[in-house]
């Protein structure tokens, strides 16, 4: 039970009578972009490694900072000589020790390092990955760097976390734009690049991962959507460059006349929805319904490369990468359906998510699904 209560005023004089000592104590506070920032340096550090101070050690027997590290980057071995807590912000850490233990820990979870354990920690190949530290010191010294982690160390430590993914419902196509689009969605761009390497690798096409970033700003906005198709036109020129085969794909069909735009997006609307789309929201700002029938269903779905199972599936995945869109996602589970995508995709869906981009990504979907059945 809650309980509010306020100061009366012969408390408040109490407090203002406290002594000059213990007034003198006072909050401070760190504005953002007021402490060092600084690229981790190559002798203790490989790949991109960014470090922002969060509070200095100056007063205190520790200091915190957000440490981010793009695909495939770690530190090199080091102990603490008071420890270290490590607490993931975004993605999925990896950190050993000499002894052979690999741990992998992902958003809200924690590690604790004891001093004068010699370990690394860093990323995963697949995805970039945020956490904070919280590091003590002792006479004056909070860390003490050694050799660097070789290619193989780190495989090894990869490889023994390795859980082959047993995905039959998605096609390698499938599964590698819906994680291409859940890095676009979140402006995970180091690990969009990564991911878009892979993607070209395996087949799919220029114009496919064109036409997912097109579909992605209805539902994620201009911004990331451009950001993405910025990075694949790099990803693109570099395999150009390098001489690397890139399919590039057919192009997308005419769009319809402008005033048959909102017939079709109507009829495609309704046919995902399962009934016709209407309430009282809708009554509200009809002009919303209107730009989704004729832009989104109409224009959009109208484009081809990308058929509407393929639509729907990116849609999910999109949508499970943002926060604050449980209902649409709820609402794009039942659309999925309706489109013929199963269970069983919808399945897979979430566990390659889980897997290749955050388990709170990947959660989003299996709850909207446990949802969807249970209705």
């Amino acid at each position: 039970m809650s309980n509010e209560s306020r100061l009366t005023a012969a408390a408040l004089v109490a407090i203002a009578g406290l002594s000059a000592e213990a007034a003198s104590a006072q909050q401070e506070v760190y504005p953002v972009g007021s402490l060092p920032s600084f690229s981790g340096p190559d002798k203790t550090f490989t790949g991109q490694v960014d470090v922002q101070v969060a509070f200095p050690g100056d007063s205190v027997p520790y200091s915190g900072a957000y440490v981010t590290f793009q695909p495939g980057a770690r530190t090199a071995w080091h102990e603490h000589p008071a420890g270290q807590h490590m607490v993931v912000t975004k993605g999925a850490a990896i950190t050993a020790t000499r002894d052979g233990q690999v741990v992998e820990f992902h958003e809200g979870e924690a590690v604790w390092c004891p001093q004068g354990v010699d370990h690394w920690h860093g990323a995963t190949e697949h995805s970039a990955m945020t956490h904070f530290v919280v590091t003590g010191s002792k006479d004056g010294e909070n860390v003490v760097w050694k050799d660097k982690v070789t290619d193989e160390q780190y495989q090894a430590a990869l490889k023994s976390l390795e859980q082959p993914l047993k995905l039959t419902a998605l096609s390698p196509r499938q599964q590698q734009m819906a994680v291409a689009i859940a890095f676009a969605a979140s402006s995970a761009m180091g690990s969009l690049q990564v991911s878009l390497e892979s993607a070209l690798d395996q087949g799919v096409s220029v114009n496919e991962l064109k036409e997912a970033f097109i579909h992605l700003y209805p539902y994620a906005g201009f911004p990331k959507s451009l950001n993405a198709l910025a990075a694949l036109m790099g990803v693109v020129e570099s395999r150009e460059h390098a001489g690397k085969k890139t399919t590039i794909g057919p192009e997308p069909e005419a769009l319809p006349k402008p005033d048959a735009s909102q017939a079709q997006g109507e009829k495609v609307q309704t046919e995902l929805s399962g009934a016709k789309v209407a309430g009282p929201l809708f009554d509200f700002a009809p002009g919303a319904n209107t730009f989704l029938q004729k832009h989104l269903f109409g224009d959009v779905f109208a484009r081809g490369v990308l058929d509407v199972k393929d639509r729907e599936l990116l849609t999910v995945a999109i949508l499970a990468s943002l926060s604050g869109t449980d209902s649409q996602l709820q609402a794009h589970i039942r659309m999925a359906k309706n489109a013929g995508v199963t269970d069983q995709q919808l399945t897979d869906l979430a566990t390659l998510l889980t897997a290749r981009v955050t388990r709170s990504t990947g959660a989003r979907i299996e709850q909207a699904l446990t949802k969807h059945q249970a209705d």
